[in-house]
């Protein structure tokens, strides 16, 4: 390739990313080998909402590159929600320490670097020590429940009819063991009463059913079901200085529960979806998401949730959210989410393998066009802490593409100390919010209590009234009793409850989001879930 005027490439790169107050700072384009300081690239922040991919192969700088970004939302008073597969990302609560190689970077792109600490929630999806998350099966219902556990349709009709049966009775499905309960329970002792008010259903789909939930509470489906529900509005807070929080959600187990990361990705997107506003076209994001080892999520992940999650990270875009996905190779990301993708950061990339020389081929070819590089070759010389930069411009045209060499983060590039997690734990609110277990009366005592009756043929009358009792009771009950409102609006654990009800409608209509348009008018509507 013949060599480019230095003039004209920074005429094109000043050209594309206009640095201003509304934009993100992320390093200087590389001339002919050259760091150019002028050449300053800074994407919109009007534009992240169109979410986002940074690639590489391993030891190429992908996890400072993720960190510089959250820091620099933060600053501009952007909330993030981190997630932290290998660990090594808690230090952004603390002030980063000067070197030798930052003071030579930071010469280099004629960048004013300061050591800086960012107010950080540390969260855990297992038993970690941290803000628990958690969520209830009422919540996910059939349809999303359905697509983690890859069922066929007519399984998914079973798991339906389940979810319908407890909801006409009031009968709370909060857990795994709820919901294994509950098949257990319509299998054998309750099989007459549910085939008499609903229809027969096979005994070899809810024994597959039931087979694939103990697959997935083997997986530690069990530690993330359950009460009290994370809320969601608890990740966009700001700090007394106006910097966005980072959440940090601890995952190191996870690498090995691949299926629990995809049931806890779709739980959380979803949930961000049904809970916040439409926003339009926002000058910054709301809220920006950053998934580490992304190929966990789609890597034991059936084609419906696959289906599933590249729809929520369609609509979300309108919350404005942003999602971006950090992965070794482009080719970890189904093409149909690979394509929503506005910001691409592409570190680089090895070639050991024929697969390597292909994905390689296959990842030059998802960029712009370029007179300044020759992609395909530079892609696999680039250093630590360079890449390939092409964002979205404020009018949703790609920009051109540009080498850039990246600038380092503020924060301490390594974990915290024990001592260090404990401090940020003991001053969180929302550890002690979320600290204690709810283990209200659900399907699995109400059902366990239905059989032992049944054992012991001391049923009463009054007992199966009350079993009986149907929403429409319950409603007239809230509606008749003030008192009773005032009382639930005292008590936490009620709460809870009002709460689970309040969302299961939404995320069981938001479910019909994952049903191919044929299938979903030929579905008989009735009932709290949408069959």
């Amino acid at each position: 390739m013949a060599k480019q005027d230095k003039a004209k490439f920074l005429e094109a790169i000043q050209s594309a990313y206009p640095n201003s107050d509304s934009t993100l700072y992320l390093g200087a384009g590389v001339h002919e080998g050259k760091t150019i300081p002028e050449a300053k690239v800074a994407i919109p922040l009007s534009t992240l909402n169109r979410h986002g991919l940074i690639a590489g192969a391993t030891g190429t700088g992908k996890t400072k590159t993720l960190q510089v970004l959250c820091e620099s939302l933060s600053v501009s008073g952007v909330p993030v929600l981190l997630m932290d597969i290998k660990g090594d990302l808690s230090g952004i609560a603390k002030e980063g320490s000067d070197s030798d190689i930052i003071k030579e970077r930071a010469k280099s792109l004629d960048y004013a670097w300061k050591p800086e600490a960012f107010p950080v929630e540390l969260l855990s999806l297992s038993g970690d020590k941290g803000v628990r998350l958690k969520a209830t099966i009422s919540e996910f219902g059939p349809v999303l429940l359905s697509r983690i556990l890859n069922l066929n349709d007519t399984q998914q009709g079973v798991l339906a009819l389940i979810f319908k049966y407890c909801d006409d009775l009031g009968i709370p499905l909060l857990d795994l063991k709820d919901i294994k309960k509950a098949l257990q329970y319509l299998s054998n002792e309750g099989k007459e009463e549910i085939e008499k008010e609903y229809g027969a259903i096979s005994s070899s789909s809810t024994a597959t059913i039931l087979r694939k939930i103990i697959e997935l509470e083997g997986e530690g489906g069990e530690i993330f079901f359950g009460e009290p529900s994370f809320e969601v509005e608890d990740l966009i807070k700001k700090d007394n200085d106006g910097k966005g929080q980072i959440s940090i959600i601890r995952l190191t187990e996870i690498q090995s529960k691949p299926r629990l990361f995809s049931t806890f990705m779709l739980s959380l997107l979803t949930e961000i979806y049904a809970n916040f506003p439409e926003e339009g076209d926002l000058k910054q994001p709301k809220l920006a998401l950053f998934i580490d080892e992304a190929h966990l999520v789609f890597e034991e992940a059936s084609k419906d949730l696959v289906n599933q999650i590249e729809s929520m990270v369609r609509l979300i875009r309108s919350k404005g959210v942003a999602v971006f996905f950090c992965t070794q190779s482009p080719t970890d990301i189904p093409s149909d989410i690979l394509a929503q993708l506005g910001l691409k950061i592409q570190h680089a990339l090895r070639a050991f393998t024929a697969n390597d020389r292909k994905a390689i081929k296959e990842a030059s070819a998802n960029y712009p066009e370029t007179d300044f590089y020759e992609v395909d070759k530079e892609i696999t010389e680039l250093g630590i802490g360079e890449a390939f930069i092409t964002a979205l411009n404020t009018k949703g045209i790609p920009t051109a593409l540009v080498r850039t060499i990246l600038k380092p983060p503020s924060s301490r590039m390594g974990i915290l100390e024990p001592k260090e997690i404990a401090e940020i734990l003991d001053g969180s609110d929302l550890v002690k919010k979320y600290a204690k277990d709810l283990d209200r009366e659900s399907a699995y005592e109400i059902l366990s209590k239905k059989v032992a009756e049944i054992a012991d043929g001391e049923e009463s009358t009054e007992e199966e009234s009350q079993g009986k009792s149907t929403k429409k009771a319950r409603r007239k009950q809230l509606e008749e009793d003030p008192s009773f409102v005032e009382k639930l609006s005292k008590n936490p654990l009620a709460r809870e409850v009002g709460r689970t009800v309040a969302k299961e409608v939404t995320r069981g209509l938001l479910g019909m989001l994952g049903i191919p348009a044929g299938k979903r008018t030929k579905r008989k509507r009735s009932g709290l879930f949408g069959f």
